[in-house]
């Protein structure tokens, strides 16, 4: 087992101990229920809502402007648990996959899931027949919650609940008359199996627990209480009533967890079916919406989109960029043009609960580049990969992160849980990272979307930050071409603004004035849009077997 840190081991600045060459949180200890004590993610959120219940709906359709309020959602809640623990017969451990665009009952299915210990498995509505087959395989659920129009590439084997059919509405009929009986649920039970994203192969399922899901609750309760702290002592209005919009989707780690911080802060979460930028910034107007969760592509559009200056958007106060990293061009383009909104940034995986960092208060949200500071009651180490070596403050290597809010493991995949999470409970994030002198930490790129050129190691990442500063880009990836000669270059795939006549020789000439010889842009393709993951990932898979398929074509 690894040693603790001697006292006064920990450098004040950066956290790191170099007696264990670990890295330490430097938030405060946020304080968690004893992990003995019964409780489940859903009653732990109710308990933590203010008492009485907030007076502002809980949800809202951004679409028809249909609320639900608190009331109304706690009573929803309770009716479809009795219903599914009466009549389809749920019990603790039992999962249900649930299969929905980003629609009201999709919270109240997932709470009422956690509520009598089920276990929720919550996948995306655009995947096929044989994706769905391939998770059915791993979660083995009992049952799917499923939206009218995903049913049927469901595998018939498997019992269906079409949400809003007569059958689904019969369930909270009977849970109202029948409320599910107390259970008893251990905090390290199963509270959800999320599917991690695929961008470099087939998905897995990651078995994360309702410990893990308080935790997280638990740090954001304690930096919501630290922001109204410095407010008072800085003698500002405490600050509004959080207004969320959603145009991220629900059955991503990020969106789950944002529903689920929402409700046990009393908050008002904005729906939207799917995404639409134009629809997003009609929201933001209409709703006085207050936070916008969003992966950096949005903040891209914001900065070269009209509609988004003639929009009312002042009552946005946060934007919360996670899902990619954020480029500090980008980041200080958006300041200039939007002063009054800050950026915070975050970092997290689905199998960290979508918690590792994030930059807190407007001083760290000016670390432009920066995924922030580690959480509470996190660790975390800086590995060379290929020496196994931890390395200290301003070193680059493989994070790995340990605390209460890694995963249980994958399931069914015994190969992939041994390989990411090791017997000493540390998790090996698989992203190129370094932590600076002031406990900072930064992403630099997958290891395994590095392009390796002539035994260089280059970054995609920092390349498409370049590329989308460019005013005729509207959208960049970048992925490594296969070269017999240097092993890999790196190649472009670039979405122009409509009406440009950029060419390939500009796009490669603009990045060779900005980086180093063996960086630079080697081919380029243009593209009417990037493939993307439901979170803003770049589907790089997608563009490797796109180049490829040109080269063959042009055989």
């Amino acid at each position: 087992m690894t040693e603790p840190c001697p006292p006064g081991g920990i450098e004040p600045r950066s956290g790191f101990c170099a007696a264990t060459r670990t890295f330490h949180s430097l938030r405060p200890s946020a304080e968690l229920p004893p992990d003995s004590l019964p409780a489940t993610a859903a009653a732990y959120a109710f308990s933590i809502l203010s008492s009485p219940l907030p007076d502002r709906p809980a949800l809202v359709d951004a679409a028809t402007g249909i609320a639900v309020s608190y009331p109304s959602f706690l009573a929803a809640v309770r009716s479809l648990a009795g219903g599914l623990w009466s009549v389809l017969g749920l019990r603790p451990g039992d999962v249900a996959l649930v299969v929905s665009p980003s629609r009201i009952d999709v919270p109240i299915i997932d709470f009422a899931l956690m509520s009598i210990g089920a276990v929720v498995s919550p996948a995306n509505p655009a995947s096929t027949a044989e994706e769905y087959a391939h998770m059915v395989a791993l979660s083995r659920p009992v049952v799917a919650l499923v939206a009218p129009e995903v049913a049927a590439k469901l595998p018939r084997n498997l019992r269906c609940v079409v949400i809003g059919s007569d059958e689904y509405k019969g369930l909270s009929s009977a849970g109202g008359a029948a409320p599910p009986p107390p259970v008893a649920v251990k905090q390290s039970d199963t509270a959800a199996v999320l599917y991690s994203s695929g961008t470099t192969g087939r998905v897995k399922a990651a078995a994360v627990s309702h410990r893990n899901l308080i935790a997280v609750l638990c740090a954001h309760r304690d930096n919501r209480a630290i922001a109204d702290k410095e407010a008072a002592e800085a003698g500002q209005e405490p600050l509004p009533p959080t207004v969320t919009l959603f145009p991220l989707p629900l059955f991503h780690v990020f969106g789950f967890m944002m529903v689920l911080r929402s409700v046990a802060m009393g908050e008002t979460a904005v729906l939207m079916d799917r995404f639409d930028f134009i629809a997003a910034l009609r929201a933001i107007e209409r709703y006085r919406v207050t936070l916008l969760p969003a992966a950096p592509p949005v903040l891209v559009a914001m900065i070269k989109s009209e509609e988004a200056r003639r929009r009312d958007l002042s009552s946005l106060i946060v934007i919360g960029i996670g899902g990619a990293p954020l480029g500090r061009e980008v980041a200080e383009r958006f300041a200039a043009i939007f002063p009054n909104i800050e950026l915070v940034q975050g970092y997290g995986l689905t199998e960290t609960s979508g918690s590792v960092a994030s930059t807190i208060g407007p001083d760290e949200c000016k670390a432009y580049g920066s995924v922030g500071k580690l959480a509470s009651h996190l660790e975390a180490k800086i590995v060379n990969p290929s020496t196994g070596e931890a390395l200290g403050p301003g070193q680059r290597g493989e994070l790995w992160v340990r605390g209460p809010v890694v995963m249980k493991g994958y399931v069914g995949d015994y190969e992939a849980t041994a390989a990411t999470v090791d017997s000493e409970g540390w998790l090996k994030t698989g992203d190129l990272c370094y932590f600076n002198e002031d406990g900072f930490l930064y992403i630099v790129d997958r290891l395994k979307e590095l392009i390796k050129y002539k035994g260089y190691q280059v970054p995609p990442a920092e390349l498409e930050h370049i590329l989308n500063s460019h005013p005729d880009i509207i959208d960049a990836a970048v992925i490594p071409y296969p070269d017999e000669d240097v092993g890999q270059v790196p190649m472009a795939f670039i979405v122009r603004k409509p009406g440009s006549n950029l060419t390939e020789q500009q796009v490669m000439d603009f990045v060779a004035k900005q980086v180093a010889p063996y960086k630079k842009v080697r081919r380029v393709a243009f593209v009417s849009a990037i493939p993307k993951s439901p979170a803003g990932k770049i589907l790089r898979r997608e563009l490797v077997e796109q180049a490829v398929s040109m080269v063959t074509s042009k055989l």
